[in-house]
């Protein structure tokens, strides 16, 4: 049988990290935490459960989230979002990899909770992640904020699990908001260190293409109001990130 280490990333989340480590109980042989130095309650409800609790200065997501894997004891890794869970469907999948299986990586299906909304549309379902794999065969890579895990090149197998995992992304409009402005500020600087530029028409065709992919390419409009809602904030998280960006062009060469 596979052992499997879960391993996870936190800064202040206080509100989700419990959800997230009762859906590991039966699943995981082992639970690490890799923590910010979190002010709120994180460590102290981590404490209640069989955790490896290890505190680490954040650099970036993806290099956190290549840092937590190296402090895992098993080679097969487990990687969840503390705003994340696994469903009963998807944790019967994993027991039977535990078992039997013999992939190098698993992909598994996102299902987002958006101010109580569970969101199938506007590109944000099935969000097929690979979240479950031999962590000597790949790493995180992407631009940060957003990572993305990669099975090195060659000969890698990968699988496909059924159930999702349960994603509670937002609690208000109010927090999309304050992770666009979150985001954006880590996404322009990233975008800037890479020597991407942001000409003038960017803020202006490709937050209407955003809407546009998002509302009415990938039937947003048939998750109502919240489909509406995570439309028109994703088009104006795409002008922030540019503008954001220009700004930053524009200090360099004052």
């Amino acid at each position: 049988m596979r052992k499997i280490s879960a391993v996870i990333i936190t800064y202040n989340e206080e509100r989700n990290i419990e959800r997230c480590l009762t859906s590991l109980q039966g699943v995981a042989d082992e639970i690490v935490v890799v923590d910010s130095f979190s002010k709120d309650k994180t460590k102290e409800i981590c404490s209640r459960y069989d955790v490896k609790f290890v505190e680490h200065a954040f650099e970036g997501h993806i290099q956190q989230k290549n840092w937590a894997v190296t402090q895992a004891t098993n080679s097969f890794v487990l990687s969840l979002d503390a705003d994340e869970a696994l469903d009963d469907v998807l944790k019967a999948s994993i027991l039977e990899v535990k078992n039997s299986g013999t992939k190098d990586g698993y992909y598994m299906n996102r299902l987002t909770n958006y101010c109580g909304h569970w969101v199938k549309h506007c590109g944000w379902y099935p969000d097929k992640k690979l979240r479950l794999w031999e962590s000597a065969k790949g790493c995180w890579k992407g631009i940060n904020p957003h990572d993305k895990y990669e099975l090195y090149e060659g000969d890698m197998a990968t699988g496909h699990l059924s159930g999702d995992i349960l994603h509670y992304s937002y609690y208000s409009v109010e927090d999309h908001y304050k992770q666009v402005n979150y985001f954006t500020d880590i996404a322009s600087k990233a975008y800037f260190e890479k020597g991407r530029k942001a000409p003038i028409y960017k803020l202006v065709v490709n937050p209407i293409a955003k809407f546009i992919d998002h509302y009415i390419l990938k039937l947003g409009f048939l998750d109502g109001i919240s489909g509406y809602r995570i439309s028109r904030i994703s088009a104006y998280a795409t002008y922030l990130k540019y503008m954001k960006l220009r700004k930053l062009w524009q200090s360099d060469n004052a």
